[in-house]
Formats: C-alpha cells, sequence, structure tokens
C-alpha cells in the first residue's frame, strides 16, 4: 500500500491517493477541486483512480470528488448520514472499501459533522493490524474538530459536541497507539482551534498531548471545544451546499472566467455592482490601485480571506499581474467563488493616472502620533491569541475575520491607522473600509512585526502570558 499526502498550505488542507500496488487500483481521500495532481501521482505508479472518499461536508474548500468522477469514472463514497443530489456509495460503522490489498474500514464520526467518518487503513498482506487512520475533520494534530459549524442544520453544537466525545473516546482511541493519523487540516486551518503544525501524527501521540482527549468528563468536554472558536468566513456555508450538489466543474467555471476586460468594460460591470478584487502585493497596491477595489494578495491565505470580505454571490473582476490571472480564479474556484467575469486585461496598467494611493506610516512615526495624542485610533485587526500577546495601548480590536459585520464599530470621525502582524491582513482590511466609505485611513507598514523589531511599547491584558514591556 502506498499512501501519498498531499499538502495545500493556503488552506491548510490536507488529502491523500492510496494505491494498492497488486492491483495498481487507487483511491483519493477528501480531494482539492483542482485534481491534475492525483493524476499525475497515480499515472507515476500506473494506477487508476477509481474510487473517491470524503470523509465529511467540508466548509472551508469545495472537494474535487466530481471532478475526478468526471475525468476518471470513480466512484463517490460518503458517509452513511450523508444527502448528496449526485449518486455515492454510503459508508456505514464496518463498512469495508477494499481494492486488492488495502482495506479501509469506516468507523462513522460524527461531531465535527453529522455525517462525519474516519477510514481506518489495513494492509492484507501485511496482517490485520492497522497501518493509519484517515480523520478527517474529527481528530487533527493537537486538536479535534470544532462543533458549531452545522449547528444550525437541525442540530445544536452542544450535541454535536457530544457526538465528537464519542466518536473520539468510544472509537477512534480505540486504535492502537502506533496507528498513524492522516487529518483533513493542518494549522492555519479555522475548522480549528488549536491545531499542530504536523501534517500528520500517532493516536499514542495524541492521546498523551492533545488538550480535548485529557481525561475528562463529556460535560467538560463539550464546554471545552464549544468555546474559543475563530469567525468563520462567509463562504463556508456555500461550500458545503456545493459538497452536497451537482455542480459546475471546476475547468468549465474556469473557462468562462478567464476573460480580458477592457478598462471600460471592468469599469461598467464595478459600476453595476461587481467587485474588482486586486491581487498584487499589498505595498504594491498601497503604491496605486483601482477606486474602491478589494485587495487580498495571492501570497498569503488568499482563498481564506478572499471569502471573508467577498460573498459566494458577489461577481469578481480580477486585477492580477499580467500572467496571474488563472492562479487569482483557480484559487477562488477551490472554494466556490466562481462568479469571476473576467480580469483587467494588461492589469492595473491598463488604468493609467486613474488610480488612488493607500497611505501608510511607519511605525516610529505612529508611536510619535500617538504620544501627541492625534485625531487618530489604531484598529487591530489580528485574531484574539495574536493581541493576547502584546497590542498598542488604546487601539481598538476588530479581528479581520469579524470586521465585514462590524464596519459600523469603525470610528469615522478621526484617522484610522491599521495594523496586523505583518502589513498583509491590514491591507485587506483597508480596502474593505475605503470600499464602505471610510476615507481617513493609513495602513501601518510590517504591522506589529515592525512595531516588535522597533522595540515599541506594547500592552499585555492582565492574565496572559509575559508582561508590559517594551
Amino acid at each position: 500500500m502506498i499512501i501519498k499526502q498531499f499538502y495545500l498550505g493556503c488552506l491548510a488542507h490536507a488529502s491523500y491517493l492510496v494505491i494498492d500496488e497488486s492491483t495498481r487500483s487507487a483511491a483519493v481521500i477528501d480531494p482539492q477541486r483542482d485534481i491534475d495532481q492525483y493524476l499525475e501521482e497515480a499515472e507515476r505508479h500506473g494506477a487508476a483512480i477509481d474510487r473517491v472518499l470524503l470523509t465529511h461536508f467540508h466548509a472551508d474548500f469545495v472537494a474535487g470528488h466530481l471532478e475526478l468522477r468526471a475525468r476518471t469514472g470513480a466512484r463517490i463514497h460518503l458517509g452513511a448520514k450523508a444527502t448528496a443530489e449526485y449518486a455515492f456509495d454510503p459508508l456505514s460503522d464496518g463498512d469495508v472499501v477494499a481494492f486488492g490489498d488495502v482495506r479501509l474500514e469506516v468507523l462513522e464520526t460524527p461531531g465535527h459533522t453529522p455525517e462525519g467518518v474516519s477510514l481506518v487503513a489495513k494492509d492484507a498482506s501485511q496482517g490485520d493490524a492497522p497501518v493509519a487512520v484517515f480523520t478527517g475533520d474529527t481528530l487533527f494534530v493537537g486538536d479535534v474538530g470544532r462543533p458549531e459549524l452545522l449547528a444550525s442544520a437541525g442540530v445544536t453544537s452542544e450535541e454535536l459536541a457530544g457526538w465528537l466525545y464519542d466518536s473520539l473516546h468510544g472509537k477512534l482511541m480505540g486504535l492502537p497507539d502506533e496507528t498513524t493519523v492522516y487529518p483533513a487540516h493542518g494549522a492555519g486551518s479555522l475548522c480549528g482551534k488549536n491545531l499542530g503544525s504536523e501534517t500528520f501524527t500517532t493516536i499514542g501521540a495524541q492521546r498523551r498531548s492533545n488538550y480535548a482527549l485529557q481525561p475528562m468528563s463529556k460535560e467538560e468536554f463539550i464546554a471545552l471545544v464549544s468555546t474559543g472558536q475563530s469567525v468563520t468566513p462567509q463562504y463556508f456555508p456555500n461550500s458545503v451546499a456545493m459538497n452536497r450538489a451537482e455542480h459546475e466543474l471546476l475547468d468549465d467555471s474556469l473557462a468562462g472566467s478567464l476573460v480580458p476586460l477592457s478598462r471600460e468594460r471592468a469599469l461598467e460591470l464595478q459600476a453595476d455592482g461587481a467587485k474588482l478584487l486586486d491581487v498584487r502585493a499589498p505595498r504594491e497596491y498601497a503604491k496605486g490601485h483601482a477606486r474602491g477595489s478589494l485587495n487580498v494578495g495571492l501570497k498569503g491565505k488568499f482563498a481564506t480571506w478572499a471569502g471573508t470580505v467577498l460573498s459566494p454571490k458577489d461577481r469578481i473582476v480580477v486585477i492580477a499581474d499580467p500572467g496571474a490571472e488563472r492562479e487569482a480564479a483557480m484559487r477562488l474556484g477551490r472554494i466556490g467563488l466562481d462568479r469571476v467575469e473576467g480580469y483587467l486585461d494588461g492589469g492595473v496598467a491598463s488604468l493609467g493616472d486613474d488610480l488612488v494611493v493607500l497611505d501608510e506610516i511607519e511605525v516610529g512615526a505612529l508611536a510619535e502620533e500617538l504620544e501627541r495624542k492625534d485625531d487618530l485610533v489604531v484598529l487591530d485587526v489580528r485574531a484574539p491569541g495574536e493581541r493576547e500577546a502584546g497590542h498598542i495601548e488604546g487601539s481598538l480590536h476588530i479581528p479581520l475575520g469579524e470586521l465585514p459585520k462590524r464596519i459600523r464599530d469603525v470610528p469615522t470621525e478621526k484617522r484610522v491607522a491599521v495594523v496586523c502582524k505583518s502589513g498583509y491582513r491590514s491591507t485587506v482590511s483597508s480596502s474593505l473600509l475605503a470600499l464602505h466609505g471610510h476615507a481617513r485611513l493609513v495602513n501601518v507598514v510590517g504591522g506589529m512585526d515592525a512595531w516588535a523589531v522597533a522595540a515599541l511599547p506594547v500592552r499585555v491584558p492582565a492574565g496572559a502570558s509575559g508582561e508590559n514591556c517594551t
């Protein structure tokens, strides 16, 4: 048995190709929507993909099960409690998906979602001991799946958390300590709150170190995993819906998206309600950009933040460095933002002098202005955990994930200096604020990283690790 992990850093997403060496038959587990890498790897081994399995309906990306079905004829497998518009083979406790010497034994593990399953991999040529378990979003490295994402689907978050406890302690923790754990996500995913940096682990390592697997009652577990979760982007429900549905394939969507648009046509679409999405680096965006455009740079966690500031209903015009248009459209397609009308032909240069700039400020100058008590407020858009490690005294805290719903909480009567860790999220935030009419904005160059290098004072909340320091 060959197991190949594919890790997509932008979405902290892990997917898997499992090949039986004797029959050269293969299965893909939790694929991303662009599937060429699985086909190429299978071909390299002389294998054919004839099965695709989803551990659950993912919220943070659109899976590639329909693409694999279309390209290879693969059968789709889902948990038995799933409902979908397409035909699938249901997977119940004790079922086995077998090909050659590979045995994928099914454990129904609801909690993150009602239909979630885990797949215990065995190699018949090596005996009956589990080799690995594919846990989806039930068990991660250092964390477990968040239970409240589908709490609106006829079940409460408390019920889901209770199911999650039973799935972990009644099923997964019954596997041998040496069993390799292959989760669907790693650090940075919004499907948990404390994911570790490694992309795989073992049952034994998690039994010893995972905070959610330590001895506790079910009631204590429910309280623990139901709090402290980050705000989810607005595209999550749409991704779940797409993963249940027969929908347009990615290649077909991209064919309609990669249309060059003149300056006049792009601005016409903007006037008609389409969003201009500038995917250049933040500092380039600051130097000059289309009025009313949003900036989410391709070099960062592009999909997550694009899905935060854009709605799946939004029509989108991409503004990119020439040659980067396809990457932008494809990465939007990974999360189901398929309504790309085209891209600005020639990039921002085609706008000529019709550009606006985003004012910027260095951290030293910001500190001086704050000392003078100028008409200035600092908006910190980092996550709560980042802020607890140290923040600028008196700053307003609205994490970027919450900003689309809290625009009115940002004062309009003062200048607003927007800060994050490095300058990426603050530029996203500044562009969103400008789109909503905030005119007195300034972006903090280098963010809190630069603030720390300059040894400027920070405030650490009482009870947090560390102390007030300079």
